[in-house]
């Protein structure tokens, strides 16, 4: 239903932040989100958890921590609330390698993450994921390829300029957007 909203940043709690769009406060459940700042404009990929006696927003920073989230929930048994600390883990494809390599071990060291959970997200979810494809970690790289997307660019024109982004990620945000924009030109 919804992708993403961007807005303000004006409140952090535990285990959520409260973003501003056009006078109206959202709360948003966020698996970091003590990772933003008050009074920041961002960009909040979003999950709309929707059940008979609740509606849940739940966001992310990337639209790949977003997709791994909607992978994890896909899993039998495993909800919204188990699939977060995964996700606040920041480390996705650790998570992934242990769902390739079915160590379920690993994976039982998430908070409600059993013995059987473990075993379900290595059933239902092994084969299904890439690990270059679900997560390139860096969120300037993100941000970069997010702002070119937000500016009209096609995925095609973006994936040309990424070896420019990549060898410019220790540049501010918007230098390196600025050079990706000249390299698109």
């Amino acid at each position: 239903m919804y992708n993403y909203i961007k807005g303000k940043i004006t409140y952090i709690g535990n285990g959520y932040i409260v973003l501003e769009n056009n006078n109206i406060g959202y709360e948003i459940k966020s698996a970091t989100p003590y990772d933003y700042k008050t009074g920041d404009e961002v960009i909040v990929y979003l999950y709309l958890n929707v059940r008979e006696d609740i509606q849940e927003l739940y966001g992310f920073k990337t639209l790949e921590e977003k997709d791994f989230f909607l992978k994890l929930i896909s899993v039998k048994g495993l909800g919204p609330k188990s699939a977060l600390p995964i996700i606040a883990s920041n480390n996705i494809s650790g998570v992934i390698e242990a769902i390739k390599k079915g160590d379920a071990k690993y994976l039982q060291k998430f908070p409600g993450i059993g013995p059987k959970a473990s075993q379900q997200i290595i059933l239902d979810l092994h084969g299904k994921i890439d690990i270059d494809k679900t997560i390139k970690t860096n969120p300037k790289l993100l941000q970069a390829k997010a702002a070119l997307e937000s500016l009209g660019y096609k995925q095609k024109e973006i994936k040309q300029v990424l070896p420019v982004i990549e060898s410019n990620l220790d540049k501010e945000l918007g230098d390196i957007i600025k050079i990706a924009l000249r390299n698109l030109i």
